[in-house]
This record gives C-alpha cells, structure tokens and sequence, in this order.
C-alpha cells in the first residue's frame, strides 16, 4: 500500500491537475441554454474520487465494493472526511473517468521523461 505522505502527495498533484482541467473544459465547452441544471455538487471532491481509484489499482483488491467500504471508508476515513456512500461513489466514478485517464497519462508520460534522461545508455 502506498503510504499516507504519497497519498498527500498524490491527492495534491490530482487538485492541481482537476483545476486546470475544469477550467480548460469551461473555456472550451458550450455554454448552457437557460435550462436549469438539476445536478447537485458533490461533497466529494473529483482529486478524491480520482485518488481513491488509483489506490485501489494499486491496492490488490479485486472487488472495488469490498475495497471501498472496508478499507476507504473504515481505515482511511482520516483522509477522507466527507466518504460517501458505494452507490454514489459508482455513480462519480464516471464523471472522473476522463480526467483519471489524462491525469494517469500525464503522469506516466512525465516519469518515462525522467527515467529516460536519468538513464545513460
């Protein structure tokens, strides 16, 4: 398991990377008609939600429900303050599934960068 200080680690790299990506999907997306948005905000955040599927890829758990409510929702609860419940968690997971992806890729691609220059061939 990946330890609480990379965890902060990557919960801040997550934020960071969630900002510019809803700033750049607002400049860059339409704007509403007038229609009233039914959709409430989340009390989870999307770096939390994002976080809580890389840890638990990396986990070893094969169930996500399992994972979720025993280990998220019991033994991290210190980290997550506002945990919500497996439904809602399910239903959030695809709002953040193409910001993880970018998110994942941007990350991969920079520590490739970096073992490539760090490598003498």
């Amino acid at each position: 398991m990946i330890t609480e200080d990379k965890v902060t680690e990557i919960f801040c790299m997550a934020d960071d990377f969630c900002k510019f990506f809803d700033a750049m999907t607002a400049k860059y997306t339409l704007k509403p008609t007038g229609k009233r948005k039914y959709h409430r905000n989340s009390t989870m955040s999307k770096a939390e939600v994002m976080l809580i599927m890389i840890l638990f890829h990396d986990s070893g758990y094969r169930c996500f429900k399992h994972f979720y409510l025993e280990k998220v929702c019991k033994q991290l609860r210190h980290l997550f303050t506002k945990v919500v419940s497996y439904n809602r968690i399910v239903e959030l997971e695809r709002e953040v599934a193409v910001p993880l992806t970018l998110f994942i890729k941007k990350v991969c691609s920079n520590r490739f960068t970096n073992v490539v220059m760090n490598c003498s061939f």
